[in-house]
């Protein structure tokens, strides 16, 4: 992303959007999407200062940074899950895609679907 301290208040997905390089936007738009079909009816908001998803409330934080796509909060509850996010996993459980790496699609897609499900129920 650009100068953080020259960022202007941003109030939509497509003015963050706007704000990153072509190559963040390129990876963080098929996030976005992944997680917008795992859980329909969710709705694309900012918070925080990044995209998230809410329903009832947000479920799902994602943020393009320098070299990876960030997503939060950690993933709990499911140990299959946690197991095969692993690699994937900061030091407080957030999760970091390098950009040098393919996305593993299907497991943003499940892990969209357990935090709706954990912070929806």
């Amino acid at each position: 992303m650009r100068d953080m301290a020259a960022r202007p208040k941003i109030t939509t997905v497509p003015e963050y959007l706007e704000l990153l390089t072509p190559a963040q936007r390129a990876k963080l738009k098929p996030v976005l999407t992944l997680i917008r079909k795992a859980v329909p009816g969710s709705v694309p908001v900012i918070s925080y200062g990044i995209p998230a998803f809410r329903q009832d409330k947000v479920f799902i934080y994602c943020a393009a940074f320098k070299a990876h796509i960030g997503i939060y909060p950690p993933v709990r509850g499911d140990a299959r899950l946690v197991a095969a996010l692993k690699r994937y996993a900061g030091p407080k459980g957030n999760l970091q895609f390098p950009f040098d790496e393919p996305l593993p699609r299907g497991l943003v897609t499940r892990v969209a679907r357990a935090l709706a499900k954990a912070r929806l129920s």
